[in-house]
């Protein structure tokens, strides 16, 4: 197939997204079980972003890669206004990867309607009200269905159903509160919809569902030790109120950015064990944090030199010359 300049330079940089994506895809893929032992020996906090991280690092590598080489060394180095033979295995490259981002946006949006839908019905049928000890208004929502949330990114919200807010005393429910502050201080929300806008190894294909999993886990359980804070009584409350929201029966299941307080019940008794076992706390910020991030953007400059040297990027014309051909 023959394309113009600016589009093969189109193709190229889709195909060489999408085969650096399915590689460093496949291999993170293969390094979940080792990633999981890791991160099971760190602070649920700390292995929270570590597997966020892991889980992003196939599509933000991908795209550093072809917007700082590919990009760069075909606009320099490829004759201008020319046109030339693409093999069709570098367009099947480029139609997947429009495929995958295209259900990624689909799927975005899909969550994105969903979210807003929730948040919507929920102020239409709910109200809000002061509730002991806190200093914003939370949206209470009456009904059978028991349900504690935090729904929303960039004004998240804070939404309780009248049947958890009735049967929790005030410890319970203050400590329960305290978790879905915690993920709102994390982000969690926007980072769930990372996660839905990330691209899949292939299309139709999660490959990385189990990651997603073990992320959510140790997300609730950093938001468990922010609402502990090392506290045995704040601990005893909240495996308290886990358990007696769990009994008063099954919690609708969330939209796909809305974090509920009991998003997965196959994890109730982990956490309620971890709790009444462990009194977990959330440690301070780390006094090395302002250090490490110094001495990543000092890192950089050479990487990002060696990037855009002449020897670099002749090599990668040559690469994507092979693609092309």
């Amino acid at each position: 197939m023959s394309l113009p300049y600016l589009l093969r330079l189109v193709c190229l940089c889709l195909a060489s997204f999408f085969l650096l994506h399915m590689a460093l895809g496949f291999a993170v893929t293969l390094a979940t079980p080792v990633a999981i032992r890791l991160a099971e020996r760190m602070r649920p906090r700390k292995a929270s972003r570590f597997l966020l991280a892991l889980r992003l690092f196939p599509s933000a590598f991908s795209l550093l890669l072809v917007a700082g080489l590919c990009a760069p060394s075909y606009l320099l180095l490829e004759p201008a206004f020319t046109q030339e033979e693409v093999s069709l295995w570098c367009v099947a490259a480029a139609l997947l990867c429009v495929t995958l981002v295209v259900l990624s946006l689909v799927r975005c949006a899909r969550a994105a309607r969903r979210s807003i839908g929730y948040i919507r019905y929920c102020q239409l049928v709910g109200r809000q009200e002061r509730l002991a000890g806190e200093s914003a208004p939370v949206w209470v929502v009456d009904g059978p269905a028991p349900f504690l949330a935090l729904a929303g990114i960039l004004h998240p919200r804070l939404i309780i159903s009248r049947s958890v807010v009735n049967a929790l005393p005030s410890g319970e429910l203050a400590a329960a509160l305290r978790h879905e502050q915690a993920h709102q201080l994390s982000r969690d929300n926007f980072k769930r919809l990372l996660l839905i806008l990330a691209p899949d190894l292939f299309p139709l294909w999660r490959g990385f569902a189990r990651l997603e999993r073990v992320w959510n886990r140790f997300a609730e359980w950093a938001a468990d030790d922010y609402a502990v804070a090392g506290e045995p009584h704040r601990s005893i409350s909240l495996a308290s109120a886990l358990v007696s929201v769990a009994r008063l029966g099954a919690c609708p299941q969330a939209a796909p950015l809305v974090t509920s307080l009991l998003a997965d019940n196959q994890d109730l008794a982990e956490r309620v064990e971890r709790l009444l076992r462990d009194f977990p706390g959330e440690p301070g910020e780390e006094r090395k944090s302002l250090t490490v991030k110094i001495a990543g953007v000092a890192a950089s400059v050479p990487v990002l030199l060696l990037m855009f040297h002449p020897v670099t990027l002749t090599s990668v014309h040559g690469l994507l010359e092979y693609l092309t051909h």
